[in-house]
């Protein structure tokens, strides 16, 4: 039943603009990772558009059944059903060219945000892009007002250790494992979709 599946109004909100931007990435990729899934409304939204790639979706073990809900409705050839993924934990046995996770980062611990660049290190090919979607400092400053509330909100709904990312930081961690900023997109809700591609090896 439909009232069964989880939602989330910000994938509603946020998914046109984010699939405008993956349209100049993602068109020739053919394995896609989405880490930290969440419902699972993303992964169906933007499937279609990219018909020729595999779009594998993964979460925490507890979110998986929701997601399958989603999937299972949209019955898509290429959405295969979620697989486990705890960023501190085991990563697949696979390798992708292209991973994008939204609203992730300002979740988990920094030391999570470590060990999320590290696992990419492991599972991104070369030439792989890596897309990632939400708030960022600049600088060490918010962004806008809102963001110093929602980062207020994030240390008291999840955690002390959750927090708006500094760009800096978080590029420099794509940059240890290889992985160039080809775009910082600005998106609506002072928002953004960081951009990288993975450099082949020299």
């Amino acid at each position: 039943m439909q009232s069964s599946k989880p939602f989330a109004p910000a994938c509603e909100r946020n998914r046109g603009p984010i699939l405008e931007v993956l349209k100049l990435y993602f068109t020739d990729r053919r394995r896609i990772l989405e880490i930290a899934s969440g419902t699972g409304q993303h992964a169906v939204f933007f499937a279609p558009v990219f018909a020729n790639a595999i779009w594998q979706t993964s979460d925490l073990k507890e979110n998986l059944p929701g997601i399958r809900l989603w999937l299972e409705e949209a019955a898509l050839p290429n959405l295969p059903p979620p697989i486990e993924l705890d960023v501190t934990g085991t990563w697949p046995d696979a390798r992708y060219d292209a991973i994008f996770s939204a609203n992730s980062l300002h979740i988990m611990p920094w030391s999570a945000v470590e060990q999320f660049f590290a696992g990419v290190a492991r599972v991104l090919e070369p030439d792989g892009i890596l897309a990632v979607y939400g708030p960022f400092n600049y600088n060490g400053t918010y962004t806008s007002e809102s963001n110093r509330e929602f980062d207020a909100w994030l240390k008291q709904q999840y955690s002390p250790e959750s927090a708006i990312r500094d760009f800096e930081a978080v590029d420099r961690l794509a940059g240890q494992i290889g992985c160039q900023l080809v775009q910082d997109h600005a998106m609506p809700a002072n928002n953004r979709l960081l951009l990288w591609r993975r450099q082949p090896p020299e």
